[in-house]
């Protein structure tokens, strides 16, 4: 299976416009450090609240991942944002790719905090979304970060979506479980994976039942990474979610 960086191609890299159409649906991105992407679902209606998708991206990447993983979930369904990671990571083995991630110290915990709800809010001034159907979604760092926040606010959103990221350990993630276990999680994993693997997954699985969280986990045959299957599950569990009578 494909990973989703091949299954979109453009002859311009995404940094090199500054607002541009997929299909019609919007996405845009500043450039600056503290930048959020943000996607416009297709013939977007301003009279309707739309599920808002606060997607953090992977290790590496910054918020344009956005552009890649928004076709593959629903060009209609959905607002979306992205902010940037707040750390700068430089893989060395692949000389020149320079990212940004997300550290679980204290103090960039509180800066990606401060981020999200900072590109929430923002995106509230442009579109409209229903604020009770806001679900925070990560890949690898980014699901870890995720985890985190969403655990710490879960007032905030209607669900939780790591795809490959592992649940945080330390600053007790689960102090808040009285008012988290409302708060639906979609886990996945890769079979190959050796980052995060399905043996995490089960350990991770097993901590949050014991907390009687109610969670979702899916195993795809890839290694760490995303894949098209993933994101279209995505897409029908935050449905199922939606579709959930308050």
């Amino acid at each position: 299976m494909d990973s989703i960086d091949r299954s979109i191609k453009s002859g311009r890299q995404a940094s090199d416009i500054p607002a541009f159409r997929v299909e019609s649906g919007l996405f845009s991105s500043a450039a600056n450090d503290t930048t959020c992407a943000e996607f416009a679902p297709l013939h977007y209606e301003s009279g309707y609240a739309y599920p808002l998708i606060v997607w953090l991206h992977g290790p590496f990447d910054d918020e344009r991942q956005l552009l890649r993983v928004m076709p593959l979930i629903s060009m209609r369904n959905y607002l979306a944002i992205a902010p940037r990671g707040v750390c700068v990571e430089d893989k060395t083995e692949n000389v020149g790719k320079v990212g940004y991630g997300w550290r679980q110290a204290e103090a960039d915990t509180a800066r990606a905090e401060q981020r999200v709800f900072d590109a929430i809010d923002g995106a509230a001034e442009k579109y409209k979304f229903a604020p009770n159907r806001v679900f925070l979604a990560g890949f690898d760092c980014g699901g870890t970060m995720a985890f985190r926040l969403a655990m710490q606010n879960p007032h905030r959103f209607a669900g939780v979506l790591s795809l490959c990221g592992r649940f945080p350990s330390g600053r007790s993630p689960l102090g808040n479980i009285n008012k988290t276990r409302d708060m639906p999680v979609f886990l996945t994993v890769g079979r190959d994976s050796t980052d995060y693997t399905p043996d995490d997954a089960c350990e991770n699985l097993r901590l949050l039942h014991s907390a009687g969280v109610s969670v979702s986990l899916r195993q795809y045959p890839i290694g760490q990474e995303l894949a098209p299957q993933m994101l279209v599950d995505v897409d029908r569990w935050i449905i199922e979610q939606v579709s959930v009578p308050s």
